[in-house]
């Protein structure tokens, strides 16, 4: 016989183990157990897969719908968004490169900007720069007189040039400072009819000077050459036997108010074509 108390409260009546919020482990169905681990597996994977397809959409690099529409369709079926580094040629790369590359101005002959036209030659002349840098006689993209071949020196340099073929004839510098001008009178006198002649200074071209040279030079195509003065720049072109004087030559005066460099003026470069002499002229 069981004896049955009246509460004079309301009475709590334990339930047992489920009242503190939990089934112990030796309650739970077993099945419960083989499901929990692939369970915790799957929650994983899709919250990676969405957290994924977040970062796509915020990066702009895929909507989020296609990118879900190519989770859940087969992989072998759905379509490629890209290439591979397998796909892109050596090429492809070099081209897509050179779309953001400036294109370089092209250069001719002797780094001319234009071609010259036919039957004319491409020259660039410059001359020294003070007593340092050295002048340079370029014809047809093939260096005469430089530094580097080491065939300048101070005073006149001269490249005498077959005005027919283009083909050089000799060059050499002269020292008008400290040299012999016969030495500079016996190169310069016996020039042939249309021979060319390319003359760059560097340092002093005028000091040694005398009247005979520069009626040579004058009778050449030469400007200046009566007024050429201790430490002038010139770059001159001329020919024997042309009737007028020469639309190649520069010049500039040694002048303490607008010289370049200390004692020097500013070196000059000249460019252009000259056009070729027949045979028949020559």
């Amino acid at each position: 016989m069981r004896l049955i108390l009246p509460c004079s409260s309301p009475c709590s009546v334990p339930t047992g183990p489920r009242s503190i919020g939990f089934t112990p482990y030796f309650l739970r169905p077993p099945g419960a157990m083989r499901l929990a681990g692939p369970l915790r597996v799957v929650v994983i994977i899709l919250t990676a897969g969405l957290t994924w397809i977040l970062v796509s959409v915020l990066l702009g690099t895929q909507s989020g719908f296609s990118r879900l529409q190519q989770l859940l369709s087969d992989p072998e079926s759905a379509p490629t968004t890209g290439l591979t580094r397998a796909d892109v040629s050596p090429a492809d790369s070099r081209a897509r490169g050179d779309r953001h590359r400036k294109p370089r101005p092209k250069k001719y002959k002797c780094g001319l900007p234009q071609p010259c036209p036919e039957e004319h030659l491409a020259f660039r002349i410059t001359s020294g720069a003070a007593n340092v840098i050295g002048p340079k006689i370029c014809l047809e993209d093939k260096m005469l007189m430089s530094s580097v071949k080491n065939n300048v020196g101070r005073g006149l340099n001269i490249a005498l040039v077959n005005g027919v073929n283009g083909e050089l004839i000799n060059a050499k510098f002269f020292d008008m400072w400290a040299g012999d001008v016969n030495e500079l009178l016996k190169f310069i006198r016996p020039l042939h009819e249309g021979t060319v002649i390319f003359v760059a200074s560097y340092d002093d071209p005028a000091t040694k000077m005398n009247a005979e040279t520069r009626k040579i030079f004058a009778e050449l195509g030469s400007s200046v050459a009566k007024e050429l003065a201790f430490r002038d720049s010139w770059v001159f072109v001329g020919a024997k036997g042309v009737q007028d004087k020469s639309p190649f030559e520069q010049h500039v005066k040694n002048s303490k108010s607008t010289n370049k460099y200390e004692g020097w003026p500013e070196a000059l470069e000249m460019e252009g074509c000259i056009p070729q002499r027949t045979a028949e002229a020559h």
